[in-house]
């Protein structure tokens, strides 16, 4: 299948703003993408930006369609350059073609030849020019209006998305962004593009997958966050503090990492459901705490939104390449649950899940979502409401005979929470018999490992472990932000009539293995696709045995993000 027959079948329109730091590039991406789902579309904006504090470049990636969005496409419909200053940094990440439209300010200078290598046409807009005329005019707005008018959006519906994004900067503000945004899309030329339109909203939600995290954790009954900022996390703190107070709870900003993780253990202890968020190099230091968690039976969740590493990294774009830390980065045997969102849908439920998992299993839940899904917006079909029967186990009158880690046939054992009489116990790093008095006695140690292991080896995650569709003898396993891009793959494929199935894994430990294993029989071949360079999924499915020896490995590290063209040739095809 070409790309445009694959644009066609899609039925989506996707745009590309880029400007340097301050032009207002990400601004403008989310007025667009506003006035789609004003007009009735769902969509997607991604962002990327360098590490700078400011300046450098910046760009924001719109994609809208009638259907749901989780991905960019092969390839750019629309590129719009309020400015070209530092392109050549990120110009890798707007693939274009020869059916591509640049929308250029002849002020700018000539459009970069990197960019007109593709044969994409040109159109040339004096956004500067026009904004001059106005008073407190900005380009980026003449600009927004002539995007979208190519884009085929309806001007009143740009007129109630300038309202919405910019109503808190004031009167004046609005009113000059509505005249430079009407010059914009009045200015002589015509829309290249006209998607039908859904005409009325329906219920969707705009929402990015770092907010989405925190409606789950709300929903899941979080009362306590601690947490020390980082990119590309600390938007999960910002939304969840005002909110939390609302509620009842409290949200703390901890000195670091490693204070923060021990402050939610501490409020778990005392019975208040506890989160905190944090990316790779902030998860690394929290490692301990998480010891201290999981062999105490604290239930904490840790939210990991995912960077380019190791170390620093590459701190504003996204990569999957924290799995190998998540599952084997605790020392000692130490058994825990690793979860991941599968979009910024279901950031919502997979938090939700995560806390209420960890609750009820008392344990430690990481949560990994990355920069793709936690910073980009979308327009969403609102999530259901799910109520999930998990919760923790607390014993509120404890016996002489209570046993903090006694062994039960689930082998989760009832909490007493601090001042209750007679439930008093340690928790502590120590190993420990059933009261919970230190021991180093070879009979305590494996009784307790057993217990800590069969509580989650032994229990019935439901059908929520992987979204699986599909059927036929070729299959695709991913994970994460890769989802959205493989299951356009599987949507190309399945309206030509050819067979796939596809496995999104969002419970990653403990592993099902028995499940996987009835999926894969008999397959004639299998692609694990991931964004990491080294395939750290495909390793550990096949460490766990579950993995047929044909099966094959795309993994991709960022910051391109993995587009549908290159895994459906990595699959050998269309056919």
């Amino acid at each position: 299948m070409s790309d445009s027959s694959k644009q066609a079948t899609s039925q989506s329109y996707s745009v590309a703003i880029t400007g340097s730091g301050g032009s207002g590039a990400v601004t403008t991406g989310r007025i667009l993408l506003e006035a789609a789902a004003q007009c009735g579309f769902q969509g997607l904006m991604t962002r990327s930006a360098g590490p700078q504090i400011r300046g450098g470049e910046s760009a924001a990636m719109v994609r809208f369609s009638q259907d749901p969005v989780e991905c960019m496409g092969d390839e750019y419909d629309l590129l719009v350059g309020l400015d070209w200053r530092n392109i050549e940094r990120f110009a890798d990440e707007l693939p274009l073609s020869d059916k591509s439209l640049i929308l250029s300010d002849p002020a700018a200078g000539e459009v970069p030849a990197l960019l007109r290598s593709n044969g994409a046409d040109i159109l040339e807009v004096p956004f500067k020019k026009f904004a001059s005329g106005l008073p407190g005019g900005r380009l980026n707005m003449v600009a927004l209006g002539a995007t979208a008018l190519v884009c085929g959006l309806d001007l009143k519906a740009l007129e109630t998305s300038v309202k919405a994004i910019l109503g808190n900067k004031g009167e004046e503000v609005v009113e000059s962004a509505l005249l430079a945004a009407r010059l914009g899309y009045n200015h002589d030329h015509r829309p290249r593009i006209t998607l039908e339109a859904p005409g009325k909203p329906a219920d969707h939600w705009s929402i990015t997958g770092n907010q989405a995290c925190g409606v789950g954790a709300l929903r899941g009954g979080t009362r306590f966050v601690a947490a020390y900022p980082i990119t590309p996390a600390s938007e999960i703190l910002e939304w969840l503090a005002p909110r939390l107070e609302k509620l009842g709870g409290s949200l703390l900003q901890a000195e670091d990492e490693l204070a923060s993780i021990n402050m939610i253990i501490g409020a778990s202890f005392g019975g208040v459901p506890s989160l905190t968020a944090t990316s790779g190099p902030g998860l690394s230091l929290m490692v301990e705490g998480l010891g201290l968690a999981l062999v105490s039976e604290t239930p904490v969740t840790v939210v990991n939104v995912m960077r380019g590493g190791p170390s620093t990294g590459i701190p504003t774009k996204s990569e999957q390449s924290d799995l190998n830390i998540a599952i084997y980065g605790l020392h000692g045997d130490a058994p825990h649950l690793v979860l991941a969102p599968l979009s910024i849908r279901d950031c919502v439920f997979t938090t939700q899940w995560a806390v209420q998992l960890a609750e009820h299993l008392q344990t430690v839940a990481l949560v990994l979502s990355d920069q793709s899904l936690g910073q980009s917006q979308a327009i969403v079909e609102a999530p259901p409401q799910r109520e999930l029967s998990l919760a923790r186990k607390v014993e509120a009158t404890p016996d002489a005979e209570y046993q903090r880690y006694a062994i039960t046939p689930d082998n989760v054992s009832a909490m007493s929470l601090p001042g209750t009489a007679g439930g008093m116990y340690t928790a502590d790093g120590l190993e420990h018999n059933p009261r919970g008095t230190p021991s180093s006695m070879a009979v305590d140690h494996r009784t307790q490992l057993n217990k800590r292991l069969h509580k989650l080896e032994d229990f019935d995650f439901g059908e929520d472990w992987a979204d699986v569709e599909g059927d036929g003898r070729r299959c695709i396993i991913t994970w994460g932000s890769s989802t959205g891009a493989v299951k356009e793959v599987a949507g190309w494929l399945w309206a030509q009539g050819s067979s796939i199935k596809i496995i999104s894994l969002r419970l990653l430990a403990p592993l099902q293995h028995d499940r996987l294993k009835e999926l894969l029989k008999d397959m004639e071949k299998v692609l694990v696709v991931e964004q990491n360079h080294a395939g750290q999924l495909f390793h550990y499915l096949h460490a766990e045995g579950v993995l047929p020896v044909s099966a094959e490995s795309l993994a991709q590290p960022g910051p391109l993000p993995l587009r549908p063209g290159r895994i459906l040739r990595a699959l050998g095809g269309g056919g």
